[in-house]
């Protein structure tokens, strides 16, 4: 694996307890983000290193930069359907234009438009925001706010292969970890390494209400 890891107990102490927050990994050309398929979306991910096949390009796909937000999602890849865990390396650039592009999910007045404006601009857009709890490894909420990014049109186009670098299948490494979750066993636990990421784009950085 690509991934750089680190013990989850080592990392908690630099993470911020709550707020928006996009903990993720990354550097100057790429940030991680995470997604679950059935295996032979997964599988031909990997061969190929980009999405086809059975990868739908019509319907929105979500990304989430989050590792421990992927697995409360995905059950640890013990769901249905999401067996097949992928980091996929993606081009920093492409990642900060998604944001640049995108619309919240859920309205409200802090926006500063009209809830019929938001309603159309979410029709119109091709980015999905959308903020929920983060969660520990148990799947417990936190106060911390997690990100996922919903693509389609163009930018699902442009996801799917000019944008990935590298496409990896973690799967065994999260059924490793996760028996360290089942037992109990944080103090082994070992996850990628995340921290919060900033921009040098201040008006990009209010939008998202990162800190």
């Amino acid at each position: 694996m690509k991934l750089t890891l680190k013990k989850y107990k080592e990392q908690l102490p630099d993470w911020p307890q709550k707020g928006h927050y996009i903990m993720a990994q990354y550097d100057d050309e790429k940030i991680v983000v995470y997604q679950s398929y059935k295996r032979a979306i997964g599988e031909f991910a990997v061969k190929n290193q980009y999405f086809g096949g059975g990868f739908s390009l019509e319907r929105m796909t979500w990304i989430k930069p989050n590792f421990l937000w992927m697995m409360y999602r995905n059950g640890w890849g013990t769901k249905e359907g999401q067996e097949c865990v992928l980091a996929i390396h993606l081009k920093l650039d492409a990642f900060k234009k998604y944001l640049e592009n995108s619309i919240v999910s859920s309205y409200n007045d802090d926006l500063g438009i009209s809830r019929e404006m938001w309603q159309k601009q979410v029709k119109e857009s091709s980015v999905r925001l959308q903020w929920d709890p983060d969660h520990d490894p148990f799947g417990n909420k936190l106060e911390r706010k997690a990100i996922q990014i919903g693509l389609r049109n163009q930018h699902i186009h442009s996801f799917a292969k000019e944008d990935i670098i590298l496409i990896e299948n973690i799967s065994d490494f999260v059924q490793e970890q996760y028996q360290f979750v089942l037992n109990d066993d944080l103090d082994q636990l070992v996850i990628p390494e995340e921290k919060p990421l900033l921009f040098d784009d201040e008006v990009l950085n209010r939008k998202l209400n990162l800190k």
